[in-house]
């Protein structure tokens, strides 16, 4: 089931963002990620439209749009492969008539999955935080 975001769900969904994110981004370090965790609880899930992903009453995923951008979209890292991405994402689109999303040049599988899920590629750019390569993707219209 797909709900709305409430407060008490971000501990849940910055365990979820940190560990996914590590996970995802092996060429970046997990101190990197760790130092960021702050700014995701206080400024970044606050500021945008979450959804959160629920299995059994429990929180296996959540996604993130700040207008029309797709800010984050995470599962937990045992539960991905078992089609919750998928389902997130097709909620995402749902919601809005065109997404764009940045995803690490490195990520080669999420990469794959985000042009598996009818998104194309519009350019090539430098992540200002990380320095790291990265595609600004959009939904095809």
């Amino acid at each position: 089931m797909i709900r709305n975001y409430k407060s008490n769900d971000t501990n849940t969904i910055c365990d979820i963002w940190l560990k996914a994110s590590i996970k995802a981004h092996s060429f970046i370090s997990p101190e990197f990620w760790q130092s960021q965790l702050e700014s995701m609880r206080s400024i970044y899930i606050p500021s945008s439209e979450s959804y959160i992903y629920e299995r059994d009453t429990e929180i296996a995923g959540f996604y993130s749009l700040d207008g029309n951008s797709l800010a984050a979209i995470f599962v937990y890292p045992h539960l991905q492969g078992q089609g919750i991405g998928k389902q997130l994402l097709s909620h995402a689109k749902s919601r809005r008539s065109q997404l764009t999303l940045s995803v690490y040049k490195e990520n080669l599988p999420s990469y794959q999955f985000y042009l598996s899920q009818g998104f194309v590629l519009i350019k090539e750019q430098v992540d200002k935080h990380t320095g790291h390569l990265e595609y600004l993707m959009k939904t095809k219209v």
